[in-house]
């Protein structure tokens, strides 16, 4: 089991950056597959970025592709997202999301990921 929690998140302006860090408890932090995903008010959690255990393979959301890059460091237990040129359609809760297994092709679903973080509030001004 890992226990997830994120922080960086905060209040920026359009066209500004945030890197977001998700802490995770546990030996096996390897071994997991991790993800970020996002929900707005109003609307249903949607993928973010996911990344392989290895920090090798990275997949996108094609609304954050080019602007946000998601990267982890094993040795400190940790994943991240840098978010660049920030949008205010980009406000959300961010949650990161372990999955104790190797990402599959539904590595955009979240019932693919069994652990998540409490979130971060993440809001752009226009």
């Amino acid at each position: 089991q890992v226990q997830l929690v994120e922080s960086g998140g905060g209040l920026v302006q359009a066209g500004g950056s945030l890197r977001l860090s998700c802490a995770a408890s546990g030996r096996t932090f390897r071994a997991y597959a991790m993800g970020w995903f996002r929900q707005a008010p109003g609307k249903e959690r949607e993928f973010v970025a996911a990344i392989n255990w290895s920090g090798g393979s990275t997949y996108y959301a094609d609304s954050v592709k080019g602007r946000f890059t998601i990267s982890r460091d094993n040795a400190k237990n940790t994943v991240y997202l840098q978010m660049n040129s920030l949008k205010p359609e980009d406000t959300a809760v961010y949650y990161c999301a372990a999955r104790p297994s190797a990402l599959s092709s539904s590595r955009w679903a979240s019932d693919e990921y069994d652990y998540w973080g409490q979130g971060t509030q993440v809001t752009v001004s226009s």
